[in-house]
């Protein structure tokens, strides 16, 4: 196989072992709130809510050592082992307890942050400046398989439920645990890539830097792993700081915050809303799959458009953010304020139009759609700034990201809907004018550095 051909099975087997993960995980996220409500028990007093705060909460602050993680024993090992702590939230929900439940969000939280600082560092080390759009959408596409399959199953389990007993959320998490740990296992099939020969001495440069990075996939200890460590967490430090950094940081933060929305929130929302009858709680699972249909769909749409459209990554921007606004509006209008707050009973309160199964799921679609505009993006763009220091700028993006949708679900607690609603308009108009203003910083660096290899 080719070099090239070898760095595009890693991404491949990448995405495969991302897609079993987290069709686990994002379905555990998604009904978790739903499951937890319907869980008969006098010894668990849980909030999904307070859980997902706390693994983003920790996530975020775990960003800061998971480049030395990854330096130290390598993305491959990093990621075979954060996938386990992520089987273990899961297989917690088998027979929760409160201080299981909570512990076990401590736990994901330190895992996440390594796991995704690792999946950075494998992007970078197999893309090169042409093939990081690509590589990014692939991936990207792969991973939101997991939103399709892992909700269909919950529709087709839970169809007809109004109450979930404690066999259909036993049979439904050990099914998710055993997913989960295809996953982990899929990560030892990825193989260092080889080095390119070049000719120019900024590509020579630039493969002296890869193949130091490539060489943390080999997971033996070697001298030096301190001073290593150390170099990562500065690194990520002085990153944090960059003007394009601060640029992006907006957009990253808004990520976040849709991401507690479309993953946790709307699923509760749909599934509170007695209007849309018996089948609501199935719902949730349906609308799991819309909103995978649109994250598949932009992954790999705007992969392919990245490798040849000429004006760059902000159409692809401002098409997602138009496409989050018409689902933001229409969400305001047909979903009822309280529905994030409701009981397991639900709300019989109505927003503004007569409550519509149909537009729920059109906004589900359209919520995945527009996630995939900015994520695939912002991979793309901060995969070629930083492509020297590919793990401690992915660490800072998921720092970012997790502190922002620990936030959010610390709120979702408490605001109604159409508070939440506000927030996303504001923070996603600010983040999309500040993409477009770090989109023509980086095309103003390589001009410069085309021009300068001239």
């Amino acid at each position: 196989m080719s070099p090239e051909g070898k760095k595009l099975m890693n991404i491949i087997i990448l995405g495969f072992g991302f897609m079993f993960m987290f069709t686990a995980f994002q379905t555990c996220g998604n009904i978790e709130q739903t499951v937890l409500k319907s869980f008969n028990s006098t010894e668990f007093h849980g909030s999904g809510y307070t859980s997902m705060a706390i693994i983003y909460g920790v996530f975020s602050a775990s960003n800061l050592i998971a480049p030395s993680v990854v330096a130290v024993i390598g993305p491959q090992l990093s990621m075979f082992f954060s996938g386990l702590f992520y089987s273990g939230y899961i297989a917690m929900f088998i027979y929760p307890y409160t201080w299981s439940f909570y512990t076990a969000s401590v736990l994901v939280g330190i895992g996440a942050a390594v796991l995704w600082t690792a999946q950075g560092n494998v992007l970078a080390i197999n893309s090169t400046d042409t093939t990081i759009g690509r590589n990014s959408g692939i991936f990207w596409a792969l991973l939101q398989f997991s939103l399709f399959f892992g909700n269909l199953y919950i529709y087709c389990a839970w169809h007809g439920h109004v109450h979930i007993t404690d066999k259909d959320r036993q049979t439904v998490f050990i099914s998710l645990t055993v997913i989960s740990l295809v996953g982990c296992f899929l990560f030892f099939l990825i193989r260092r890539p080889d080095p390119e020969p070049s000719s120019s001495e900024t590509s020579e440069s630039q493969m002296q830097a890869e193949s130091i990075e490539s060489n943390s996939l080999a997971s033996s200890p070697h001298p030096g792993l301190c001073a290593q460590a150390v170099d990562a967490f500065v690194k990520a430090c002085k990153l944090f700081v960059t003007k394009e950094m601060l640029l992006l940081s907006i957009s990253i933060g808004y990520t976040g915050l849709e991401l507690t929305f479309y993953s946790g929130v709307y699923g509760t929302c749909i599934g509170a809303m007695t209007q849309f009858g018996k089948d609501a709680k199935s719902l949730i699972g349906i609308s799991g799959i819309f909103i995978g249909i649109g994250e598949i769909l932009g992954g790999g749409v705007f992969g392919m458009l990245n490798k040849c459209n000429r004006f760059g990554r902000n159409p692809v921007v401002l098409l997602g953010l138009i496409t989050h606004f018409i689902a933001f509006y229409l969400i305001f209008l047909n979903i009822a304020s309280d529905a994030p707050l409701a009981p397991e009973a639900g709300t019989d309160l109505q927003a503004y139009i007569t409550p519509s199964v149909a537009v729920a799921l059109l906004c589900s679609f359209l919520l995945g759609l527009g996630d995939s505009c900015f994520n695939t993006q912002l991979l793309s763009i901060i995969g070629f700034m930083f492509r020297d220091n590919s793990a401690p700028a992915f660490a800072v993006f998921k720092f970012i990201q997790s502190i922002m949708a620990a936030l959010a679900f610390a709120y979702s607690n408490y605001l109604l809907l159409h508070w939440q609603l506000l927030i996303l308009v504001v923070v996603g108009f600010l983040g999309s004018l500040t993409f477009f203003m770090a989109e023509a910083h980086a095309e103003s660096n390589r001009r410069e550095s085309d021009y300068d290899s001239i």
